[in-house]
């Protein structure tokens, strides 16, 4: 379960990978469709993401140094670490303006990472369970702050989200250059066969990050949008 050289051999889409998505799909419905009910519970379910973020960024690390692997590459420094930092700050101190990033950063872009994993080890190997629990609770607790703690995204956040996303990337690629890592995956696309591994090469690979990055900013904004929407109505018709 622990082994490095052990376990290889994840298939995409195999009957164990649509499970897991299944898993997290229904548990996503589970939390909107339960909401009212859930509130007696919004403390249990709180802490539970909160313990589940950082037990996967920590015990992540632990691995690799008892295993004799851990690199500089190994870092916290991809999206997802970040999304993870900002989630955790976010259960400690509302802070509206650090979720719009988190919104931005931490729906999609999980979900397509557990859709097209670069993951070589099968069920129920640690980083298998590990890659896709974190990748599942960042999601889940952008779900949270939405439906248990009245956190909503302006329109005008696509473009500062955006902006801001494009900021913290560049010392990023600097530090790529400089350590020789892949951080953001602004370096190259993934190892294993992703989304990213359509980007192509070169100036076009950057122009399709940067053009991928603001179609799914946008296509994320949609349903907070007209979840705002009605609920406006909602409340227009209620007086």
């Amino acid at each position: 379960m622990f082994s490095v050289s052990g376990m290889h051999g994840f298939e995409m889409f195999s009957v164990m990978h649509l499970v897991t998505l299944f898993l997290f799909f229904f548990t996503a419905w589970w939390l909107v469709y339960y909401r009212q009910a859930l509130r007696a519970y919004q403390k249990i379910i709180k802490w539970s993401l909160f313990g589940a973020l950082l037990a996967c960024e920590v015990t992540h690390h632990i691995w690799l140094v008892l295993t004799n692997q851990w690199d500089v590459a190994d870092l916290p420094l991809q999206l997802c670490s970040l999304s993870t930092f900002i989630a955790l700050y976010l259960f400690l101190k509302p802070n509206k303006k650090a979720f719009w990033l988190l919104y931005f950063i931490g729906t999609i872009p999980p979900i397509l990472s557990m859709v097209t994993p670069d993951m070589v080890y099968q069920f129920p190997h640690y980083r298998y369970i590990k890659y896709f629990l974190h990748h599942s609770a960042i999601p889940l607790a952008v779900l949270y702050f939405i439906l248990f703690e009245g956190y909503r995204v302006p329109k005008k956040a696509v473009l500062k989200g955006f902006l801001t996303l494009n900021v913290i990337a560049v010392p990023v690629f600097f530090l790529n250059i400089l350590l020789g890592t892949n951080f953001f995956y602004l370096a190259s696309p993934t190892e294993t066969k992703t989304l990213l591994s359509f980007f192509g090469n070169g100036v076009w690979y950057y122009a399709a990050l940067e053009a991928a990055a603001l179609i799914v900013f946008f296509i994320t904004y949609l349903p907070m949008h007209y979840y705002m929407q009605a609920a406006e109505q909602k409340r227009v018709s209620g007086k």
